[in-house]
């Protein structure tokens, strides 16, 4: 142990005089922050939550069950069966500031019309025949698509099919749940509008890439394209690998690894304000070096195999998958013997723009090693 730690360590009173100072703090609510430091103000980030796996073979098999035996309606609203981390002692949370679930709509059902203020978003892992009404834009969702509703915004769903159909549902109820700054409203009971246009009107704006309407040239917190569509974000790893094999320099993120982020077109800022969204895509060996961050993230396998180190813990994943990456837990990922596409959603946005992000040289280099 160092002397440092030694210091900090909360010495038994001796003196009765500061015996009785320590109840007196205790009667008046008050704690001395010569007891608490190294849990308030730590030499590197503690979180609480845990690398974790979680297999889509299980979770989907679990939320058929439901499918059978629990309803969706005015009250309990969706059958979304959210991920709890080990490491949070229960609560519905993925990490400290994101929460994930497994979202099922059986066949012809309908999820009826609410808002909220936390912001939020669906990725279609398979599947289709299900629209999302999102302030009254039907919004065809498909596989590989990347569907937002951010903070506010009305939203239902309906499945035209006689399938069921699963998704993951993203959201930041656990940041708004810590900052006091939850509100939800229920919408009408029933969802009028039963059309389903093979595009939104959103995409009919805004889905034209690097193209603006000179009627949207205001910057605005929140992406006001309700889809990010599959052949787009296919066509942009894809590019970027080609263009790899043909020996151009700087055009993927590693050796073997092309990445895309879901950019808001009226900023170029993130798609959401509070979550960040991004897609991945490693050839077959192709490896992402062990690397740490000061923000938590959720990936989830959308094709292929491959494995996880996070915290020098293993896991192997496939079509599915989801692995949990707590704050500042080193993180190396390895694609098997094909192509590995990964979706990751995490709180960066929120880091970054509280700068919590930054740190002195010395602090990366001690913590890093």
């Amino acid at each position: 142990m160092s002397g440092q730690e030694a210091a900090a360590e909360p010495q038994e009173p001796q003196d009765p005089r500061l015996t009785e100072l320590y109840k007196e703090f205790d009667a008046l609510g008050l704690i001395p922050l010569w007891t608490e430091r190294e849990d308030l103000m730590p030499l590197h980030p503690k979180p609480a939550a845990i690398p974790h796996r979680w297999r889509w073979a299980e979770l989907y098999s679990t939320a058929v069950k439901a499918g059978e035996l629990v309803p969706v309606g005015r009250g309990g609203e969706r059958r979304a069966i959210s991920l709890s981390n080990p490491g949070l002692h229960g609560l519905p949370h993925a990490t400290p500031t994101l929460w994930a679930a497994i979202q099922y709509l059986g066949p012809n059902e309908v999820a009826p019309v609410h808002r909220h203020a936390q912001n939020a978003f669906r990725f279609v892992l398979e599947g289709e025949g299900v629209w999302t009404i999102v302030d009254g834009d039907p919004v065809a969702m498909r596989r590989g698509d990347l569907l937002l509703t951010p903070g506010w915004a009305w939203h239902g769903h309906h499945n035209t099919t006689d399938q069921p159909m699963a998704w993951l549902d993203g959201l930041d109820i656990p940041l708004s749940s810590a900052l006091n700054t939850e509100f939800f409203e229920f919408g009408p009971n029933t969802l009028d509008d039963r059309s389903t246009p093979e595009r939104s009107k959103a995409e009919r704006i805004w889905g034209h890439p690097g193209l603006r309407p000179l009627s949207g040239l205001a910057g605005i917190p929140k992406s006001p394209l309700a889809a990010y569509r599959w052949e787009h974000t296919d066509a942009a790893l894809t590019g970027q690998l080609e263009l790899e094999a043909e020996g151009h320099e700087g055009v993927t993120a590693h050796p073997g690894h092309a990445a895309i982020r879901f950019s808001n077109p009226t900023t170029g800022a993130d798609a959401l304000p509070t979550i960040r969204t991004e897609m991945h895509r490693l050839r077959a060996g192709a490896a992402v070096p062990a690397s740490r961050e000061v923000a938590s993230s959720v990936w989830q396998v959308f094709e292929g195999e491959g494995a996880f180190v996070v915290s020098g813990e293993r896991f192997d994943v496939t079509h599915g998958d989801l692995v949990t990456v707590p704050s500042w837990a080193e993180v190396s990922i390895e694609a098997g013997t094909g192509e590995l596409d990964l979706f990751r959603f995490s709180d960066a946005p929120v880091i970054e723009k509280l700068h919590f992000h930054t740190l002195p040289a010395s602090v990366a280099e001690r913590t890093t090693h």
